[in-house]
């Protein structure tokens, strides 16, 4: 008999702004609920945010998700590609930042730290990002970021402006 796979915590970063983005985040949540070799734990509070790259486009909603995972880092992000396939996202080489109506990043993965083509982790730009910081914050507050800090004290230092939290009623617990 196969010795069972163990099980490891996994990040991810939940984000979109088109097509009723906090309804497209919420979505994405019940997805992540779904995943195979993987169980959704926690999830925080949708929050409302200036976009990062070219600001002619809409706001973006914001979340995070803590996951218990059998699924390698690799077996995961493609997992996060396919959901995010489903809720009709078109990877465009290029695209960088632009709208999109559901962005799933893998941000942090036990402690694993990981550089190679398609696969960075920590997500690159972690610690400078309030948008990830903070609802992260909402769901693993003392989560040491593999070579960048504790997730709370990362958030202090960049401070909450505009962001909006607008629903409070989405984290859960298992």
């Amino acid at each position: 008999m196969a010795e069972p796979k163990h099980w490891s915590p996994a990040y991810v970063g939940i984000g979109s702004n088109l097509e009723d983005p906090a309804s497209q985040v919420r979505a994405a949540l019940d997805g992540l609920a779904e995943l195979r070799d993987s169980r959704l734990v926690a999830a925080s509070d949708l929050y409302r945010n200036p976009p990062l790259g070219p600001r002619d486009q809409p706001d973006y909603v914001n979340a995070a998700a803590g996951l218990l995972t059998r699924l390698s880092p690799e077996d995961l992000l493609a997992e996060l590609h396919g959901l995010e396939k489903r809720q009709g996202r078109t990877r465009v080489k290029g695209d960088h930042w632009g709208p999109r109506i559901i962005d799933l990043d893998l941000l942090v993965f036990g402690r694993r730290i990981i550089h190679k083509p398609g696969l960075n982790l920590p997500h690159p730009g972690i610690s400078e990002r309030n948008f990830v910081l903070f609802p992260l914050c909402d769901i693993a507050p003392t989560l040491a970021v593999p070579g960048q800090g504790i997730v709370f004290q990362l958030a202090q230092q960049l401070g909450d402006e505009d962001l909006q939290a607008i629903n409070t009623q989405t984290r859960q617990r298992a």
